[in-house]
């Protein structure tokens, strides 16, 4: 059986352009990577995998020059140009190295290929998960496994420059692997990799040290790094250069010009995140992938659109069913039948419904159930527990004390511009506090009670049963706010699954996957009291939100999207808990599965979010403490995040116990956000 590593290589690194043609002691980076392949036994040819692009015309004549064989192919398609290179060269087995590993042992390679051939299987790793120090990493597999990827892996998969790791990790029970662990313990986090700059200024060093022993295998490197550990400290564990997203600082900076605060969401205000360093601005978008303006690819392990996007972004049958109504016309004097399709479906969904109103945005929504409520009694004061949006009704709670919202929205939130007539007129009560929410209805003859049904703890049910009954004996109008809870347990609202019915629902978020439509349902006698006040708008009825809606209820259905993101999101916390574990760090899970947040059990907190938010933008992550949960999220990627993630649980452990959180962070730390009661 022929075994040849295939080297993958190119002139374009985005961190650190050339790299492959740099030089160390008189040797580029690729004579370094081919020199130590050479000492592997079981090899049999060793080859190039570049692309046609001309930027690599340099790094082929040094390969002519050298007399090592190639193969160019395409850049976007780096299995095709990896699957023709195995071909063209008669591949039975295939070692897969990259330029990031120059300092690839020959012993590893041929531990490797001698595994595969004696146990007869598809694939041999060092990385699923990986264990060895970052820069060994190595990868044998047969022909036959990269031709049966080459053929099934999607135009996505497809670009990654991992793929055969990744579409392997994501379908781990249709290939025979061996995932091999690194005889000596703890040692993922030395960096021998090269990336960046201080990674080439380490590698120099290292190959300077051994200069006289041509020979020296990573065990060597390991205990070179235990006798000189302030050399490698640099580069340990974490990415030291941060992405610079020059256009979107300056797309920001005219935006704070012109647009007041800087953007229409408060929750993508870049200084909640990272302020001076976040991308702030995307381009297009994939799955749970983002692209900036400087089109940057980044995986959304964040917010997913605000929970918008429980699909994932850019879903293929959401999108074209909304063009192919574009293309017949979005908005006209007349009415889209597609809102009473809509209107249809969800009363399906919802049988204790029988009418429905839409609009675009959940603060409408929230404000248009309000009206209808207020327009259906004479007691017009309202009860309400958790965040319902920034209308006048709901923000008045804080003319009488800036204390109110704290717990449901931001502390000493300021209700300037809001009508002090309105004092009085809506009363905060906590989560699972029945009492103080009987002691407001007696002192406020209270006519609505408004409320999530959960938010950071699962539903409790004996006080939402509690609240249904004192609504239903006082005679007033229970109003269930579900914009973020709705579709992420089930098909519809969650209150359908702890069985407690509300007299007005309200739907939003996730109801068009990121097109924009919302919905109030109620009961009928509720419902037609709209038509005794005022509540109006031009672009209720445009076409887009309703058809969105309809093809995303469908597509939730026929996949069954809440089992996908609620068996993702307990995954993801487990990772969570593990890592706690291990570093012992004492923190807090909060939300439902699919919309999961952890908290550190110290007065660092907001600075501890901080850092992990820096070092995962390193890692190309969006990520914080938050994680809304999508079927794209792959179990393979939640792996990805949390091997990332251990590495700055590992620095978080040690500002536990000491070391200065404030000097590892490289600009101001995010601002804090606003929270949810429940």
């Amino acid at each position: 059986m022929k075994c040849v590593a295939i080297i993958q290589a190119r002139m374009g690194s985005t961190r650190l352009p050339g790299k492959v043609l740099k030089t160390i002691e008189g040797k580029t980076i690729i004579d370094i990577i081919i020199s130590r392949l050479k000492k592997a036994k079981q090899l049999d040819k060793i080859v190039v995998a570049t692309t046609t692009k001309k930027k690599d015309n340099k790094l082929i004549e040094h390969l002519i020059k050298k007399k090592i064989d190639f193969y160019r192919g395409s850049e976007n398609d780096v299995l095709d140009r990896f699957h023709k290179a195995a071909k063209k060269f008669e591949a039975d087995i295939i070692v897969r190295v990259t330029a990031d590993c120059p300092l690839v042992d020959a012993s590893i390679v041929d531990k490797f290929i001698k595994k595969l051939k004696q146990q007869k299987v598809d694939y041999v790793t060092n990385t699923l998960p990986p264990s060895y120090p970052d820069g060994l990493d190595v990868e044998v597999f047969t022909f036959k496994t990269l031709s049966k990827i080459n053929k099934l892996a999607n135009k996505l998969q497809r670009q990654n420059g991992g793929v055969i790791l990744a579409y392997i990790r994501e379908n781990k029970f249709f290939f025979n692997y061996i995932n091999i662990i690194c005889p000596i313990k703890n040692l993922r986090n030395l960096r021998i990799t090269l990336d960046y700059k201080d990674d080439f200024e380490l590698i120099k060093k290292i190959i300077k040290h051994f200069k006289n022993n041509s020979n020296f295998n990573w065990k060597q490197i390991v205990q070179f790094s235990k006798n000189n550990r302030l050399l490698f400290k640099n580069n340990n564990g974490l990415d030291h250069d941060m992405i610079d997203f020059k256009r979107s600082k300056n797309v920001w900076k005219k935006a704070k010009k012109f647009i007041p605060s800087g953007n229409m969401l408060m929750s993508k205000n870049p200084d909640r995140f990272l302020p001076g360093m976040w991308p702030t601005y995307f381009n297009k978008t994939k799955g749970c992938n983002v692209w900036t303006l400087e089109n940057k690819k980044l995986i959304d392990f964040s917010l997913m659109g605000v929970g918008t996007n429980i699909l994932g972004y850019s879903r293929k049958e959401v999108d074209n069913a909304v063009m192919k109504v574009v293309k017949k016309g979005n908005l006209s004097t007349l009415n889209c039948p597609e809102e009473v399709e809509l209107a249809e479906k969800l009363i399906e969904l919802h049988p204790w419904s029988q009418m429905v109103k839409f609009a675009r945005t959940g603060g409408e929504a929230n404000s248009i159930a309000v009206r209808i409520a207020r327009s259906s009694t004479s007691r017009q004061k309202i009860a309400f527990c958790g965040y319902h949006g920034w209308h006048d009704w709901y923000i008045s709670a804080n003319i009488k004390s800036s204390k109110n919202l704290d717990e449901h929205l931001l502390q000493g939130l300021n209700p300037t511009g809001v009508p002090k007539e309105l004092k009085n007129t809506s009363f905060p009560f906590k989560y699972g506090d029945i009492n103080g929410l009987k002691k407001i209805i007696r002192d406020h003859n209270i006519g609505i009670i408004k409320m999530e049904v959960c938010r950071n703890t699962a539903p409790d049910i004996k006080f939402l049963k509690a609240v249904r009954e004192l609504a239903s004996k006082k005679n007033i109008i229970l109003i269930f706010d579900e914009c973020t809870s709705g579709f992420r347990e089930n098909l519809g609202g969650l209150h359908l699954k702890v069985k407690i019915n509300p007299d007005m629902l309200i739907l939003g978020k996730a109801l068009g996957n990121g097109y924009a439509i919302t919905a109030v349902l109620g009961k009928k006698e509720i419902m037609e009291c709209s038509k005794k006040t005022f509540i109006s708008s031009t672009f209720w009825t445009e076409r887009i939100g309703p058809t969105a809606a309809l093809k995303t209820i469908e597509v939730m259905h026929k996949i069954k999207s809440w089992k996908t993101i609620n068996e993702y999101g307990n995954y993801l916390r487990k990772g969570w808990i593990k890592l706690s574990n291990k570093h012992e760090l004492d923190i807090s899970i909060l939300g439902i599965p699919s919309l999961s947040k952890f908290l550190f059990k110290s007065k660092k907190n907001l600075e501890y979010k901080t850092f992990i938010t820096q070092e995962m933008l390193k890692k190309n992550f969006l990520a914080s403490n938050t994680v809304y949960v999508c079927t794209e999220h792959k179990k393979s990627l939640i792996d990805e995040y949390l091997f990332n993630l251990d590495k700055i649980f590992k620095t978080l452990a040690e500002c536990d116990n000491g070391r200065n959180i404030d000097d590892l962070l490289e600009n101001k730390k995010s601002s804090s956000s606003f929270k949810r009661l429940n």
